[in-house]
């Protein structure tokens, strides 16, 4: 075996399925939170002291490397990746059998040595539709058995994309729209434009675009990050992150509802940063949204009901961390407490209300690429070697497990049907309760 074991619904809310089962339509589940429902999910698995299989369904090899979480509904699975030069939208089903495999686009190439390559944004479903986007800027619409229904090439539509890893940022789905941040420039030059859009999702018609204007300079301008909903208590509102700002939107029509800067030239306690770009992206639950930097700078926790510019306003801000944020790895909110994974391994635990630190555990020392999952009270931490650590969800760190792949892997977990779906850059695994 390559393993061992080391012991130790759309945004939406759908949900559909026997057994009510839940479903994962995009890279942070169906509440975009990282929480799943499901119960019943194992938290050791692999290959035991005597050599002995243990909940792994299947595993299913794949034609190439790539970041993004696969999505699921119902008994069908979604996934792209590298084929060759070819960047590939894949079906699959939940008996480990793929179903088919178009080609969105060509033209592959490898960023940042082994971080990521063309194929890194996640596809999203709602269960007859799927779409899936490339870094490149290739964005598609297929139905469920893989027949096109429409593709538009960004780049063409909005200009190119100077952006130095690639457009890896994955769209919102909200009530037939499809919600972009193109953050690759300042939002003030014909030819290298920060924009929000919003498309049609049935067709990939324009609705409405925006640029984004913020002052940002150098690597700044380009945000990995991907956009966020705020979906809460009938408040609802589109969070864009990346050139230096947060900033809400209005679904209507893309204007600004609020912004916060997250790296101000005159800030004596944290001086302007040249090359703060954003990769995690934040997470919001009723009456806060916590937002993530870069390179151990700043958390802030922000009030959802604010106007203008909040950058030095007190009454908006909830609390901040001036150092430890997560520079890949989303923040997951559960239970009145903030999580926190460093790309170091460390797990850091925050109070909601305060941000005061429970605690800071180190769990496996090696680098954290993908965002947390939690399910059924235990976090799910994901390394890029392929070990996954199991803690249990609390104000007491307890680290329940470890078990390796020994496959290298970014790509967030996803969990539906009573099954965890974990994509390396060599295989898709199925873990589930098989028994003894």
């Amino acid at each position: 075996m390559m393993f061992i074991l080391f012991a130790v619904a759309s945004i939406l809310m759908l949900t559909a399925g026997p057994l009510s089962a839940e479903n994962w339509p995009q890279w942070r589940g169906p509440r975009s939170n990282g929480i799943s429902h499901e119960k019943n999910i194992p938290t050791v698995w692999g290959e035991d002291a005597s050599g002995k299989l243990r909940n792994v369904a299947w595993r299913l090899p794949l034609p190439g490397s790539a970041g993004a979480t696969p999505v699921v509904w119902n008994d069908r699975i979604w996934l792209t990746s590298v084929d060759g030069q070819d960047l590939v939208l894949m079906c699959i089903n939940t008996a480990g059998k793929e179903l088919w495999r178009r080609t969105i686009a060509t033209g592959n190439r490898t960023v940042r040595r082994d971080e990521g390559n063309m194929a890194s944004p996640s596809p999203i479903t709602d269960g007859k539709h799927v779409w899936a986007t490339m870094a490149t800027g290739v964005i598609a619409c297929f139905d469920v058995d893989g027949r096109e229904v429409w593709k538009v090439n960004l780049a063409r539509r909005y200009g190119p994309l100077r952006i130095a890893f690639g457009m890896s940022s994955t769209p919102v789905l909200f009530k037939n729209r499809l919600y972009l941040q193109l953050i690759h420039g300042d939002g003030q030059s014909d030819t290298h434009e920060a924009l929000v859009v919003a498309l049609n999702a049935g067709t990939g018609d324009e609705i409405w675009k925006v640029g984004r204007v913020t002052g940002a300079v150098s690597e700044n301008e380009q945000s990995y990050a991907s956009p966020m909903l705020y979906n809460h208590g009938g408040v609802q509102f589109l969070l864009t992150h990346g050139g230096d700002f947060v900033i809400a939107h209005r679904l209507s029509d893309g204007s600004e509802i609020w912004r916060c800067g997250l790296n101000v030239r005159d800030n004596p306690r944290l001086p302007y940063h040249p090359t703060l770009r954003f990769v995690a992206s934040p997470v919001t639950a009723p009456g806060i949204i916590v937002v993530p930097t870069a390179k151990n700078r700043e958390v802030v926790a922000l009030r959802p009901n604010s106007k203008g510019d909040i950058t030095n306003n007190k009454t908006a801000h909830i609390w901040m961390r001036l150092r430890n944020t997560p520079d890949v790895p989303s923040p997951l909110i559960h239970d009145g407490l903030v999580y926190l994974c460093r790309e170091n391994g460390n797990l850091i635990c925050l109070d909601q209300k305060t941000g005061k630190e429970i605690y800071q555990k180190m769990t496996h020392r090696q680098r954290h690429r993908a965002s947390p999952v939690l399910i059924d009270g235990y976090l799910y931490l994901t390394a890029r070697d392929g070990r996954i650590s199991v803690v249990r969800a609390g104000r007491k760190f307890q680290l329940v497990a470890q078990n390796n792949l020994r496959e290298p892997i970014s790509a967030s977990p996803a969990v539906a049907g009573g099954t965890l779906y974990l994509r390396s850059f060599e295989t898709l695994w199925a873990i589930r309760k098989t028994g003894e």
